[in-house]
């Protein structure tokens, strides 16, 4: 019986960690292409927001759950715009750019939520797990890999892409020369700002598609401030994976790990854990993993840096 029990355990704690970790991947990911191309954008978490309430919105207005995805990804990408005019156009300093989105974001989509939908107290249909005939009802791996949705599955789709653009494209390859050696892109005949604006417009729309699934594959409503802080994990997601998007999928699954034990945890009440330390935990972790890396010098060298010609 107690072997039941701990598969049973064990079995719920990695589905979890996979749907956990899904709004991670898709903005660390993101944000691999952003800083590849030498953009910090820290403002992340107010693109998620943006994302988590457009998409709610437009599914509680529409009952499309596939145009609220679409309206999710367009807001991250015109959040994209708004901070790529700032730090490529401009040239304003990124981490103060980033900043503003992220008090935007926050500000915006609460002001939004308090104005049409909290007296309204009804949510959204929510992206329905996939039943995968002769996979989903398997013993352990069944509930573990198999009982997810498809925005769960989509993270693997977006790693393969985001591999596959990365190293196998002439984009690709210019992307990454452009946050190494921007002068020598230019030198070439090839817009560094161009490049640049792409890559923050990959990075915004899949952030906008990771907060999108927090109100339309995990929950059925916004709240403020739903993104709890993801989308600072997600920078120190990138960080601890080498700017890989690999690394970045593994990574997310591990930080996924840590929010799916503290729920699992506090489910049990035998270990007397206050619960406000075991929702700490994934915070922890984060800080942990940034003391680890500290010392990298595989960063993009000109990441952060504004280009000028000349």
């Amino acid at each position: 019986m107690d072997d039941i029990v701990t598969l049973g355990f064990i079995a719920t704690t990695l589905g979890a960690t996979w749907r956990l970790a899904a709004p991670l991947i898709y903005a660390s990911i993101g944000e691999v292409f952003s800083e590849r191309a030498g953009v910090l954008n820290i403002g992340i978490e107010g693109v998620m927001l943006v994302g988590a309430f457009a998409g709610f919105a437009t599914v509680f207005w529409t009952g499309s759950l596939a145009l609220g995805l679409l309206m999710a990804v367009a807001g991250g990408a015109l959040m994209g715009l708004l901070f790529g005019l700032f730090t490529i156009t401009i040239k304003a300093d990124q981490i103060v750019v980033g900043a503003a989105m992220n008090l935007l974001g926050l500000g915006l989509t609460a002001f939004l939520y308090r104005t049409y939908f909290v007296s309204t107290g009804r949510g959204v249909e929510i992206a329905p797990s996939l039943n995968l005939p002769g996979l989903s009802d398997l013993p352990f791996l069944g509930e573990a890999f198999f009982r997810h949705n498809i925005l769960v599955y989509g993270t693997l789709l977006v790693v393969i892409a985001a591999v596959f653009v990365l190293h196998r494209t002439s984009f690709g390859l210019t992307l990454r020369a452009v946050g190494e050696h921007p002068k020598a892109v230019d030198i070439a005949g090839r817009s560094v700002a161009l490049y640049r604006y792409g890559a923050v417009l990959i990075g915004c729309s899949l952030a906008g598609l990771g907060g999108a699934y927090l109100t339309l594959g995990h929950s059925n409503q916004f709240v403020e401030g739903i993104a709890s802080g993801r989308g600072f994990i997600a920078l120190a997601v990138v960080v601890f994976a080498r700017w890989s998007p690999i690394g970045a999928f593994f990574v997310s699954l591990l930080f996924g790990l840590f929010y799916a034990l503290q729920l699992q945890l506090q489910a049990q009440p035998a270990l007397h854990i206050p619960y406000q330390a075991l929702q700490a935990l994934p915070y922890v972790m984060t800080i942990a993993a940034l003391i680890l890396v500290r010392n990298r010098v595989d960063t993009p060298s000109m990441l952060g840096v504004p280009y000028r010609k000349g």
